[in-house]
C-alpha cells in the first residue's frame, strides 16, 4: 500500500517524506492490538504517542516498567518516573514496577513482541548496527540492545534514510559493529517503508512526494520493488 493516512502535523508544504513524528506513527500502525513492546531511544520513544483508536498496546522499558505511557504533562511530571532513556514517562492503569533483572529476564525469555530500534546502518539480511561506529572514543558496550534483538520476536527500525553527509545506511554488510545478525523485520525510513525478506529488501511503501528511483538511489544495495 502507498501513501496511507498519516497525520499532516508539525510539517511545511515543501517537505518531502515523512518527518519524525510521521515515522514514528507509520511504525505504530503496524503494532497488533495486545502487544508487548520495547521502545528504544530516539525516535522510537516517539512510537508510544500514536497507539491506533481501539488499540492496547503494553510498553515496556527495561529500567523497570510495564505499562509506559506517553510522556508527561507539567502536571503529571514525576522525576522519579522515567524510560530506559531517562526521559519522564507516564505510568497507565495496572502499571508494574519491578527490578532492573526482572526485565531483562522478560527481554531474553522471549515475552515482548515487538522492539523498535534506531539503527546506524542495516545490511540486506537484516544484520543491525545501531550501536558503535567502531571508534576509538565510542561507547565501550553495546548494553540492552543485543539483548533486545536476541531476545524480542519482532524487530522494527526507524531511521533516517541516509546519514547527515548523505551515506546510505541501508547496505550490503554493515561496516560497523553489529548489535545483531539478521534480526530485523522491517525499516520505516524518512522515505519508505522497507521489509527484509528471505528474498532481499522488499519496498513495500513510498513516503509523500518520494518515487521509488529517489530511493534507490539512496540505498546501498538493489530493492525489489513491491509497489
Amino acid at each position: 500500500m502507498t501513501n496511507i493516512n498519516i497525520s499532516q502535523a508539525n510539517t511545511t508544504d515543501q517537505q518531502v517524506g515523512w518527518n519524525r513524528e510521521q515515522m514514528a506513527q507509520r511504525c505504530a500502525q503496524d503494532i497488533e492490538d495486545g502487544s508487548y513492546v520495547n521502545l528504544g531511544i530516539g525516535i522510537p520513544e516517539k512510537v508510544a504517542k500514536y497507539v491506533p483508536d481501539g488499540r492496547e498496546v503494553i510498553y515496556h522499558t527495561e529500567n523497570g516498567l510495564l505499562g509506559m505511557g506517553t510522556a508527561p504533562s507539567d502536571t503529571e511530571l514525576d522525576p522519579d518516573l522515567i524510560n530506559a532513556g531517562k526521559k519522564p514517562v507516564t505510568a497507565i492503569p495496572g502499571a508494574s514496577y519491578f527490578h532492573h533483572g526482572d526485565s531483562f529476564a522478560m527481554i531474553r525469555g522471549n515475552h515482548i513482541d515487538v522492539c523498535v530500534l534506531g539503527a546506524m546502518q542495516v545490511s540486506s539480511n537484516g544484520d543491525l548496527a545501531n550501536w558503535s561506529t567502531g571508534a576509538a572514543d565510542a561507547i565501550p558496550a553495546v548494553g540492552g540492545a543485543m539483548d533486545l534483538v536476541a531476545g524480542v520476536k519482532t524487530i522494527y527500525i526507524i531511521t533516517q534514510h541516509t546519514t547527515k553527509t548523505g551515506a546510505a545506511k541501508i547496505l550490503p554488510e554493515c561496516t560497523f559493529p553489529l548489535t545483531g545478525q539478521g534480526v530485523v523485520s522491517r525499516i520505516y525510513s524518512d522515505l519508505a517503508v522497507i521489509d527484509v525478506t528471505a528474498d532481499g529488501l522488499v519496498l513495500t511503501e513510498l513516503a509523500p512526494g518520494i518515487s521509488f528511483d529517489y530511493v534507490q538511489q539512496r540505498t546501498g544495495v538493489v530493492l525489489i520493488n513491491a509497489l
